[in-house]
């Protein structure tokens, strides 16, 4: 899980720059179509191409459809917020897959951990800096909802990883996507720039390879223990922000961050100590 977010970091700088030139669905179409060639080239090198065929397909169709709203809302947010501020609400994600997961999952959670997810939260609040003008913008409105996707999306993955093989999560949610993507893409589409070819690989690699590595995660581990390691994208994003864009993060948002991060890290250690499987993974 934590190279997966480090890969995913990656990718969502390249779908920043690709935003700023193309309509969000469509760079979500090629996010989707650019994975597919590297998607497809592991599983044949593998040997696995006959666990490609899913069986649950309703439940494949309502991830993908989950996925699809998604992408779109953090690429349409990403698009108008820097990494480290999209990271800040979207961060929220792993706290509601934690709390979720007792409802969704039958996974116990003690009192201790939930108040860590409380505390997790007030982080993700300090860095939104509640009744300033940022708060109710449409891509703030648009990360939040991408994170309450995002759950959704991790909870039914972990309900599918229990009779889906890896590859075939990750080609049917990455073909669906992709095609879904497109047609809603069409009305707007933008014809695409040779100069943007490498961003649109570079896309399609990182993808593939954070998606099988997120897809095992959570099939290897309870979604509370995984959940967490999702905020080390925080520093990622303060990290690329400043290299990339030269934009360096507020003090508020490095106190947010470090509350969050706390949170997420005595979720794990908690966890870790109270089940043989959490502390295995």
């Amino acid at each position: 899980m934590l190279t997966a977010v480090g890969v995913f970091a990656l990718m969502d700088a390249q779908l920043k720059l690709l935003v700023e030139r193309y309509p969000p669905f469509e760079v979500t179409s090629l996010r989707g179509f650019a994975a597919l060639p590297f998607v497809l080239a592991h599983v044949v090198m593998r040997g696995r191409i006959n666990k490609l065929m899913p069986h649950s397909w309703r439940w494949h169709l309502l991830r993908a459809v989950i996925a699809i709203a998604m992408m779109a809302g953090f690429i349409y947010s990403v698009k108008h917020l820097s990494l480290a501020d999209t990271y800040a609400i979207y961060m929220s994600a792993p706290l509601m897959i934690a709390a979720l997961s007792v409802p969704l999952l039958r996974e116990r959670i003690g009192a201790g951990q939930w108040a860590a997810i409380v505390v997790g939260l007030c982080g993700v609040l300090l860095m939104l800096r509640p009744g300033t003008g940022n708060w109710a913008t449409a891509a703030a409105l648009a990360a939040m909802g991408s994170a309450v996707c995002y759950a959704l999306s991790a909870i039914t993955l972990r309900k599918l990883s229990l009779t889906e093989t890896t590859e075939s999560l990750v080609f049917s949610f990455t073909l669906m996507m992709a095609l879904a993507s497109l047609l809603i893409a069409l009305p707007t589409w933008q014809p695409l720039r040779l100069a943007d070819l490498h961003w649109i690989i570079g896309v399609g690699l990182c993808g593939a390879i954070a998606q099988f590595l997120v897809t095992e995660a959570f099939r290897r581990g309870p979604a509370s223990v995984i959940a967490p390691f999702e905020y080390t994208a925080l520093l990622w994003g303060m990290l690329l922000d400043l290299v990339v864009w030269h934009v360096r993060p507020s003090a508020i948002t490095i106190a947010g961050a470090m509350i969050v991060i706390g949170a997420g890290i005595y979720l794990i250690r908690r966890e870790a100590g109270r089940t043989p499987e959490a502390s295995m993974t």
